[in-house]
């Protein structure tokens, strides 16, 4: 992100992560992030640019993104570029128990998957409706969302017909 926004600070960076629905992809917390910027520090990937805000005339820590972390960068990103993982949900783990379990209580939990898929799909389903594509560009944090969307979808029938299927 620092690549995309150089000299950005941390609450800019999180804000950004916010805003564009990050959460959906990568797990952070506020704590984490910063720890993160921290060590990204000290490994030499990114600096601080101090400055000194314009309205309180207090520090803000900026940050930019440094060679070694360009390289950094490159490097994960063939890494992890090049990588095709199964999908894994936390699901499918108690699914493993399921039989051991009372009947409606896992229809309870069935019922609670549903009901946070379709929220991800509203949430989703928003995120696209506000952002476009742009002539003779790709968005590919938009065509992410749309393949996250379309996971979601065949996961939301697919808990639709295990309910059905136990009730």
């Amino acid at each position: 992100m620092l690549i995309q926004n150089p000299g950005a600070h941390g609450y800019e960076l999180l804000a950004l992560m916010e805003k564009r629905h990050y959460k959906y992809i990568v797990n952070f917390t506020k704590g984490s992030f910063y720890y993160n910027l921290q060590q990204l520090e000290e490994k030499g990937y990114i600096v601080q640019i101090q400055q000194e805000s314009p309205t309180s005339g207090r520090e803000i820590r900026n940050y930019r993104v440094t060679e070694a972390g360009r390289a950094e960068f490159e490097k994960l990103m063939n890494k992890y570029g090049s990588k095709s993982e199964y999908v894994n949900l936390q699901f499918y783990a108690a699914l493993l128990f399921a039989d051991e379990f009372d009947k409606n209580k896992l229809l309870d939990l069935i019922q609670s998957q549903i009901d946070q898929t379709k929220s991800r799909i509203e949430l989703l389903d928003e995120y696209l409706s506000i952002t476009q594509e742009l002539p003779g560009t790709i968005n590919y944090f938009r065509r992410m969302n749309e393949n996250s969307r379309s996971h979601h979808l065949v996961n939301l029938e697919w808990f639709e017909k295990l309910k059905a299927e136990i009730e």
